[in-house]
């Protein structure tokens, strides 16, 4: 590979929160004396990002003027140029294009513009965890339809279930995760096209998070939402961003994509009544070097090691923590572990099961804010010896019991 996945990166003391933190209030419990953090929790990458984007960074530096701004042709020429080349849009203008400091800022000024006060929004269940927290805590009510697993494992949506509650609920509005964030599913034509059907005949303006869009394992293919018909294209409003894919949140900086001008001058009217929904010019060179060929290469090879890091670790885990079931991801670079069965056959909790990987310097995440009982999210955006370092030090030290 011409890129480097492999050397272990030193993020003590450098401001990381999934280095840091652990220990500290609000965060996962520290690792006991002799264990280091193999940090498998926040959902950043413990990868160097593309040398493009410190170039690019470096060379906007060096000019001793920050003053106001605005975006560059630059800016909107390289987003259309990704979205036309990784997930093949095509009518993409820079007017359908607008800024926004965070996909959650979007979702939560998406909510106030299009419903009322202490209405209630469909979300799928597991959900990510930032759509729970900003979406109540601006007073609006979740309703959960939960995904449901077949025969073969694999995380579906359940439509008759999405449809009796849009309804029940008179619900207007729903959030749509793409690809799906914690499970990995990504999702198929037409399953995206079957959900948004369920959307239209219940007049729901829909927010689609597609901020994982790059991040697509063995050779699985995103489907833009807005994609799969005429309709969909206008009653979307997607986000995207390069903080998922390059390791970028701490620039701070996503976009929105909306064609319906109805729902774009709504939506941009209610974003900027803050005052603070701008952008900031690091944060724009930054995604000019990203969405560069040579960001399109390094994306190519992040997706091939975290395909293989996968592989491990779901083989791993069959093969080794009896109890303990998942369904392999399609994209991103998280498991969602389910240990009910594990914890039972033990009789342990599950609080006791995350603090015995936490004492061994395996920091992972506690999955049941994702509105899932007993689970377990692991980022997997590590050097593949460090994920196996992280899962042989829970063979030996945490899952020992099951074995045998």
């Amino acid at each position: 590979m011409k890129y480097d996945f492999t050397s272990i990166m030193d993020r003590r003391g450098m401001d990381s929160i999934a280095v840091d933190s652990p220990g500290r209030a609000g965060a996962p419990g520290g690792p006991k004396e002799g264990f280091d953090v193999i940090p498998m929790w926040v959902a950043d990458m413990n990868f160097p990002t593309v040398p493009s984007v410190p170039r690019a960074l470096a060379e906007r530096a060096a000019h001793p003027a920050y003053g106001y701004f605005i975006p560059s042709d630059a800016y909107f020429d390289a987003i259309i140029s990704w979205q036309e080349t990784r997930n093949h849009v095509k009518g993409l203008s820079r007017e359908h294009i607008g800024y926004e400091n965070g996909v959650l800022g979007c979702v939560v000024s998406a909510a106030q513009t299009f419903c009322s006060a202490g209405d209630k929004i469909l979300v799928h269940a597991p959900t990510y965890i930032g759509f729970t927290k900003s979406l109540t805590n601006v007073g609006y009510q979740l309703i959960l339809s939960d995904l449901v697993k077949d025969r073969d494992g694999i995380w579906r949506m359940d439509y008759e279930d999405m449809d009796r509650k849009l309804k029940e609920h008179s619900i207007h509005f729903a959030v749509f995760c793409s690809p799906h964030n914690p499970t990995g599913r990504v999702w198929e034509l037409w399953e995206i096209e079957k959900a948004m059907e369920v959307y239209r005949q219940n007049d729901c303006i829909v927010v689609s998070d597609e901020i994982w869009s790059d991040i697509l394992l063995d050779g699985h293919k995103h489907t833009p939402t807005q994609s799969v018909s005429e309709d969909a294209r206008n009653r979307t409003i997607a986000v995207y961003a390069p903080s998922k894919t390059f390791n970028l949140a701490g620039l701070v900086g996503s976009y929105h994509i909306v064609y319906s001008r109805y729902l774009r001058d709504r939506l941009l009217k209610q974003s900027s009544l803050c005052h603070y929904n701008s952008q900031n010019v690091m944060s724009m060179h930054a995604l000019i070097g990203a969405y560069s060929q040579e960001g399109q290469q390094w994306v190519d090879e992040l997706c091939q090691v975290l395909s293989a890091n996968v592989d491990y670790s779901c083989d791993y885990i069959a093969s080794h923590f009896k109890g303990i079931s998942l369904s392999r991801p399609q994209g991103t670079y998280m498991l969602y572990l389910d240990c009910s069965t594990w914890c039972t056959q033990h009789g342990r909790t599950l609080d006791e099961l995350l603090r015995a990987g936490w004492d061994v310097g395996v920091i992972w995440q506690d999955g049941r804010p994702f509105n899932k009982p007993d689970t377990i999210r692991m980022n997997l955006a590590l050097p593949l010896s460090r994920v196996k370092e992280a899962f042989e030090r829970l063979s030996q030290y945490v899952f020992c019991e099951s074995q045998g």
